[in-house]
């Protein structure tokens, strides 16, 4: 490294310190939910592409809160969806986690083409570990 003033005084010092901590549990406290659930517990064995897709889609949110509420009831729904449901299902896939979340505690209303049948169907569906 000719050329290049590399004496380790002139370094910047490496720092030995965590850059991340164990990650709290957020708003998942208050549904009462286990820490270590990680994901899906149903396998997409048997399902057509449709149902496989919407699956992967539910447990891929972009946050916990609403990975743990729409894949539970994805893991324990997906199989029963009539076609007109999973059309439903795929509208409220495409609103925002914020607005969905939002929604389904209560806090906001979202337009009616979206809250139909299965969305009162998600808002009342167990959220507890021992439900599925």
């Amino acid at each position: 490294m000719e050329g290049l003033n590399c004496r380790n005084k002139e370094l910047t010092p490496a720092v030995r310190v965590a850059i991340s901590r164990r990650p709290g549990t957020s708003g998942l406290l208050a549904f009462d939910w286990n820490r270590d659930m990680t994901g899906t517990t149903r396998s997409s064995d048997g399902l057509d592409d449709r149902r496989k897709r919407i699956l992967f889609r539910c447990w891929h949110r972009g946050t916990r809160e609403m990975d743990l509420i729409l894949g539970r009831f994805a893991d324990a729904e997906i199989g029963k969806l009539s076609d007109a449901e999973l059309d439903e299902l795929e509208r409220l896939l495409e609103e925002s986690d914020p607005d969905l979340y939002a929604a389904i505690i209560g806090d906001k209303v979202l337009p009616a083409d979206a809250t139909g049948a299965l969305f009162v169907r998600i808002k009342a569906f167990p959220i507890t570990d021992g439900n599925l």
